[in-house]
């Protein structure tokens, strides 16, 4: 299965354990510029369990748009996992979901610093009562690590939902 059959199989499937629990989705990214809202758009029907993305590139827009604060993404950088935790719950927030799915990396071919090398991605998946984070690095160029790293958002939804 090519990577992106896989991501509108993923699609599909939380698309139906949303719709299943009655939820309704929010997206907050970064390094993916919209691909996790995106491939969620591809399923006939989304209306009825997405409710919109964030695209936060910016630190500038991360704090403005999603109220992560820019104190924390001063201490942490913006590819932490603490970041994309407050991304995700921004998402909430600013939304009306239920639970919101976060990312943020340095996607390549530039953008490495010390000890967060060309594909580490940060993720966040929240709902009102939990934040779930975590730090993946992925190899391959730009395309791959994205691709990858819509994946492992939309698995991580399937897990944080059911």
């Amino acid at each position: 299965m090519s990577n992106s059959d896989t991501i509108l199989d993923l699609a599909a499937q939380v698309g139906k354990a949303l719709q299943e629990k009655g939820l309704i989705l929010a997206t907050a990214e970064s390094c993916t510029g919209g691909g996790v809202a995106q491939a969620i758009t591809e399923i006939a029907g989304s209306t009825a369990w997405f409710d919109c993305g964030f695209v936060t590139y910016s630190n500038a827009s991360k704090t403005e748009m999603l109220e992560v604060p820019a104190a924390l993404i001063a201490q942490m950088g913006s590819v932490s996992e603490e970041v994309a935790g407050a991304m995700a719950s921004g998402a909430l927030g600013a939304s009306n979901a239920h639970l919101a799915v976060s990312t943020t990396g340095i996607a390549g071919p530039t953008g490495a610093v010390p000890g967060k090398p060309v594909g580490t991605v940060c993720f966040g998946w929240a709902n009102a009562d939990t934040v779930h984070t975590e730090r993946l690095v992925f190899s391959g160029d730009r395309r791959e690590v994205r691709e990858q790293t819509v994946i492992h958002a939309l698995q991580g939804l399937l897990r944080f939902i059911n």
